[in-house]
């Protein structure tokens, strides 16, 4: 026997000496069935080192030794009239990409043809000869183009278009040596007559396009194995079947199996779990040994002819949810296949935003006329109708839950803004014109886990939108499908959706896992409400990095009191509105600490320009003069309203009066806020509650700003109160003893890095407000810049969205801000807050460059928390975590 031929069989695999790469991929899948001691149908391998060579070396008297192996096993012979073992030649590259013809039936020939149509029919066996025709015929072609020989390689493409049409429906009027008649002159004699010829015959062909092609570099084996069929006799079936849901991970097997059918394909089939029980309880067998020796979902495709069952292949699979992936590997590490380390390894971070978020089902979008395109703000799916304002939004959800009909609802708008935030909060998505991944609706909602479309194809006019020829109007449903991975479409009506289920996805276990491989970076969350803190909580948030006070404003009961506030012309007046809106506050930061009893909760001040609270639109403008007119003494005019609108507007209101500039200009604002949240921070002590209490000061540029509004300062003829000055005053007039809590500042500019020694002077932690720091790094808008970056792409000028992952020069100012700060305050807590927390890139550099945690989005902190856990173990595993 040529030892470069390899036997295998159920009982014995091929010997561990061989190299794998001899055999090509899909000889070692075969063999990794024999090894595992499976109903593989027997065969062997041609190897790398001889399959390129058969037209100078005689190999018959092997092929007939090792066809004879395979017969009392298939219970069938190689040219037995009555009962034919037919072969397929499986070309085996070590390239996962080839395009090589399928080639199956050999064996199958004049005195064997009336046997094998007994077994399967007349129609049948025909087709089969035409399909052994086909795969000749496509060797011949191919051979042919490469020989340059184009006039017979144009002659045989003409009969393989002829050909088509009959390999496609059954040939009643054709038996199979009438097939064999009329396409013997194509091959060469005796193909049709002697089994053994035909097999030389195939064999010397394929390797002669070996030996030519350029893609082989002798790194192509070839398998030669009998065939078995699905219709061959009465207790036959053909099936296949992934070895587990691969959309919810369910460990049940999940497939169809169709019989006295060749093989599964077509429609028809029953469901893998009504399959003879006996059959059912080997390959669930045969499912879970796979699973735990390739620790991975896998697709099996078999066939049971004459009450024998045949593994035909097994493969990965390409297409499951990341659902059903972790719910294997746990399952792998609850029976002790694989250990904790390996399960937080092997889950990429990302794909957990498929667990988090809505997915499309794919039978609901069929048909469906769609446009796709577009960047992806936020991942998932959503189904509603189409509303065009925020103001109209918010009406037609009133009304549709007063009428008890559907509340679902889109915002489609050029653009998101401050005021818009109360509509996407509680829509179901975002379809906007204008911006990128780090536009105002995208961050917006990625904070409230809803889905977000940038669509800069979009046009709207008045209550219609177009994107490409799909168009819709106001109150009509829309889809919007946004993966993870792949491009975002939109769909005309409403779709199905597959709905997220965190608590069965076995995500609560894999939080579980990450945070055991944590030490002492940890990873908080951007919230504040009492759903989001909460479902922060849930989702492992070790207490909250950022809680926005400008989004409570925002709020439909609050947001035209505040209003009153900036347009107020009397400090009485004033008064009486911040008392209210302290009484707001407090039971907000109350909510808010009480969920996060013993953890520390950052509270940002005030941020937002005023300007970001009037109205924007003629809507906002009226509803706000008719609640003006019912609610106060003296009637507001639309002018006046108009004046001061125009009166706080800014040519650059990012870099404008916000954060804590409004401090210094109206010091009862966040005067207002400190006493809210110690008002609450008392309170809930008094419930023998622990809180930790952290107020952030916003868009501090220098150490002069942080320390007036952390210490206050007294000047001739008036004085500032301090946020220490304002505690002990409440505390005072509390009669209690005081609280830990801390004061510091959030780094979103240059200047502040830079200055970040002499500001740690006044603050006792850092959070890195990574997305103003990059706008104003590097000078980009994050809502403008995708309008060119693009082009900056395509000229290789930028690297990556500087907005998803951290510049270079962003990160350099984040370890110096560090460096600096700790060189005056040891002790200083140091955190990345933004939409840069949650990318596991970023997240490795956080770790190494000392900060102490990551803040973001609820939804993206099982995603941050993942990340952290796998740059921990690869720290430990590399030495650099060891002591």
């Amino acid at each position: 026997m040529d030892k470069r031929i390899h036997f295998f069989s159920q009982k014995s695999g091929i010997s561990p000496q061989i190299p794998p790469e001899l055999l090509g991929i899909r000889g070692r899948q075969a063999n990794e069935f024999a090894e595992l001691g499976f109903p593989i149908l027997p065969g062997f391998i041609l190897d790398t080192t001889i399959a390129s060579e058969l037209g100078s070396v005689d190999i018959k008297k092997d092929l007939k030794t090792l066809l004879e192996a395979c017969s009392p096993i298939v219970r069938k012979s190689y040219g037995d009239p009555e009962n034919p073992m037919l072969l397929k030649i499986v070309v085996s590259p070590n390239l996962v990409v080839s395009n090589y013809p399928v080639l199956h039936n050999f064996g199958l020939v004049k005195p064997a043809a009336a046997g094998f149509a007994r077994w399967v029919g007349e129609a049948f066996a025909a087709h089969e000869v035409l399909f052994l025709v086909r795969g000749m015929l496509r060797l011949e072609e191919r051979i042919r183009e490469l020989e340059g020989r184009t006039r017979e390689q144009e002659k045989i493409a003409l009969q393989l278009k002829e050909l088509e049409p009959l390999i496609h429906r059954e040939c009643p009027a054709r038996n199979a040596e009438s097939c064999m008649d009329e396409y013997a002159g194509f091959f060469p004699d005796g193909f049709f007559e002697s089994p053994g010829e035909q097999l030389f015959i195939a064999l010397e062909k394929i390797s002669k396009l070996l030996s030519m092609d350029d893609q082989n570099d002798r790194d192509t084996a070839l398998m030669i194995q009998p065939m078995v069929y699905g219709n061959y006799g009465k207790d036959s079936c053909s099936g296949g079947f992934f070895s587990r849901n691969v959309i919810t991970g369910e460990k049940k097997l999940q497939g169809e199996f169709h019989r006295e059918q060749f093989n599964e394909a077509g429609e028809g089939g029953q469901n893998i779990q009504k399959i003879d029980p006996p059959y059912l309880k080997e390959l669930e067998h045969i499912a879970r040994t796979l699973e735990d020796r390739f620790k991975e979902i896998r697709q099996i495709r078999f066939t049971i002819e004459n009450k024998k069952l045949w593994l035909i292949e097994q493969r990965p699979v390409d297409q499951k949810s990341a659902q059903a992936d972790m719910r294997l590997l746990l399952d792998l590490a609850e029976r002790k296949v694989v250990d904790k380390t390996y399960v937080v390894k092997a889950m990429e971070p990302l794909r957990l935003n498929e667990i988090l978020h809505p997915v499309i089902d794919p039978a609901g979008i069929k048909g469906r006329k769609k446009w796709s395109g577009g960047i992806a703000g936020s991942p998932g799916a959503a189904i509603g109708r189409a509303y065009f304002s925020t103001e109209g939004l918010l009406e037609a959800r009133r009304l549709a839950k007063q009428k008890g009909e559907d509340p679902r609802c889109i915002l489609v708008a050029p653009a998101s803004f401050t005021g818009d935030v109360k509509a996407i909060e509680v829509s179901d998505g975002v379809l906007t014109a204008e911006g990128g991944y780090s536009a105002h609706a995208s961050v917006v909602a990625r904070q409230y886990g809803k889905v977000s479309l940038v669509a800069p194809a979009m046009k709207i006019r008045g209550k219609k939108a177009a994107l490409g020829d799909l168009a819709f109007s106001e109150g009509e449903y829309i889809t919007l499908n946004v993966p993870c991975y792949g491009e975002p479409s939109v769909y005309w009506g409403a779709a199905q959706l597959i709905e997220p289920r965190p608590a069965e996805s076995g995500l609560f276990d894999l939080i579980a896992l990450s945070k055991g491989f944590l030490k002492e970076f940890h990873v908080r969350a951007n919230a504040e409400t009492p759903r989001d803190v909460l479902l922060a909580r849930s989702f492992g948030a070790e207490g909250i990095g950022l809680c926005r006070t400008e989004h409570m404003f925002l709020k439909a009961d609050r947001i035209n009191l505040f209003r009153d506030l900036i347009l107020s012309g009397s400090e009485t007046e004033r008064k009486k509105i911040l008392n209210k809106l302290r009484v707001m506050q407090r039971n907000d930061f109350y909510g808010i600490f009480k969920i996060m009893a013993g953890k520390e909760v950052a509270v940002r001040l005030l941020d937002a320009p005023l300007h970001e609270f009037m109205p924007h639109t003629q809507d906002e403008l009226t509803g706000y003069l008719a609640y003006a007119e019912k609610n106060k003494k003296q009637k507001v005019s639309r002018g006046e309203i108009l004046e001061r609108i125009e009166a706080l507007d800014e040519f650059n209101p990012m870099l404008g009066h916000r954060g804590c500039r409004i401090a210094v200009s109206y010091p009862e604002i966040y005067a207002m806020q400190i006493r809210a949240v110690f008002d609450a921070a008392y309170k809930i002590r008094e419930e023998k509650t622990t809180v930790y209490p952290e107020i952030m000061v916003p868009l501090v540029m220098n150490a002069s700003e942080l320390k007036l509004i952390a210490y206050g300062k007294k000047i001739q003829g008036d004085s500032y109160q301090g946020i220490v000055e304002t505690e002990e005053a409440l505390r005072e007039e509390k009669k209690v003893t005081p609280l830990p809590y801390k004061i510091g500042t959030m780094i979103e500019l240059p200047a502040a890095a830079l200055g970040a020694a002499d500001i740690a002077k006044y603050g006792g932690f850092f959070s890195f407000g990574t997305n103003d720091l990059t706008q104003t790094t590097l000078g980009l808008s994050r809502d403008d810049c995708t309008g060119f970056m693009p082009d900056y792409t395509r000229f290789d000028l930028i690297t990556g969205n500087p907005f998803s992952i951290l510049d270079p020069r962003v990160k350099e100012l984040i370890i110096l801000g560090v460096e600096r700060g700790r060189l005056t305050r040891p002790d200083l807590v140091c955190g990345l807050c933004g939409e840069h927390g949650a990318h596991p890139e970023n997240i490795r550099f956080c770790m190494d460059a000392g900060l102490d945690y990551v803040s973001c989005s609820p939804y993206s902190v099982p995603i941050a928390l993942l990340a952290a856990a796998q740059a921990e173990i690869e720290k430990a595993e590399s030495g650099a975590g060891g002591e």
